[in-house]
């Protein structure tokens, strides 16, 4: 069942996603989205122009964020709705990652050689100069580098990801998360802030706080996320393209539950999601229940 609300998606304001926000309305409106948010890796910047826009085009927008914190130490995403995208906690919160950014890249890239491939500081900078962020560097950049280099067609860490393999459904964003996100060979740790600390400042910045795509994070630690529900988040991320439907029916569960909100997002990047669609999010309950949880945005 394809939703007309999509509340997870970026633009080019994050380091990993492709397009505008205005090209993001428009790709809403052409999907036939009619509320949507852009929520940009610690980074409002894409809101003012994206909520110009969708008034243009009858799409309800919301403002949002998608912030790093820890939670005992595990990494976590944390969505931030409705918020005042003026206020200068957001500068300090995109300052703070983006210089740590800058330097983690350069230790990734040696990470990445130390895997054995010939890949250079020239080769990543030709695929970010086109980019808003041109001094920062994803694994998933690092992916679509290793992924188009003649010279490594049959190397076998990289046999996964092309067609075919076990991981090539988004091959980009999957060898991230195997080799790049945390605990993983190239790892590289920055210091994000802690999950009560964000939620402090989406609250006081007229936001509700909602963990984004518990399943990714959390697997099954159950124990794990009733410490962050008491830390006081307003929701979970119920519906996402990582969900599963038996996953999402359990976080639907725990909302109830704990009288929580519930959101739904398809976590649209462009490219490095091939296989992820705006309105592609699983989601089980119809769009007036839906906007039922989403009426204190």
């Amino acid at each position: 069942m394809k939703s007309t609300i999509d509340l997870h998606m970026h633009s080019f304001y994050s380091d990993d996603g492709e397009f505008s926000p205005e090209e993001l309305v428009q790709k809403c409106k052409d999907n036939d989205i009619k509320m949507m948010a852009i929520t940009d890796h610690n980074c409002v910047r894409t809101n003012e122009a994206a909520q110009k826009c969708a008034l243009t085009e009858g799409i309800i927008y919301i403002p949002a964020i998608e912030v790093d914190c820890t939670y005992q130490d595990t990494n976590l995403h944390v969505l931030g709705y409705g918020i005042d995208y003026n206020s200068p906690d957001f500068e300090e919160i995109e300052t703070n990652i983006s210089e740590q950014s800058s330097k983690a890249s350069y230790e990734m890239l040696l990470a990445t050689q130390n895997l054995g491939f010939d890949i250079s500081e020239r080769d990543m900078n030709y695929l970010s100069e086109s980019m808003y962020w041109k001094d920062r560097w994803t694994g998933e950049m690092f992916a679509e580098v290793l992924l188009n280099k003649p010279e490594y067609d049959n190397h076998y860490l990289l046999q996964p990801y092309r067609q075919g393999g076990s991981r090539s459904n988004n091959p980009y964003v999957n060898f991230y998360w195997d080799f790049y996100s945390q605990g993983k060979p190239c790892y590289v740790e920055i210091v994000y802030p802690s999950i009560e600390r964000i939620i402090d400042i989406i609250h006081s910045n007229g936001g509700k706080a909602i963990l984004a795509h518990p399943a990714v994070n959390l697997g099954d630690n159950t124990e794990l996320l009733k410490g962050i529900i008491s830390k006081g988040i307003d929701g979970i991320e119920v519906f996402s393209s990582y969900h599963s439907l038996s996953k999402a029916n359990r976080f639907y569960d725990i909302v109830k539950q704990y009288h929580l909100l519930a959101t739904c997002g398809s976590d649209y990047h462009g490219k490095i999601k091939p296989e992820v669609f705006l309105g592609q999010h699983g989601c089980s309950i119809s769009d007036v229940e839906m906007l039922q949880f989403l009426s204190d945005f």
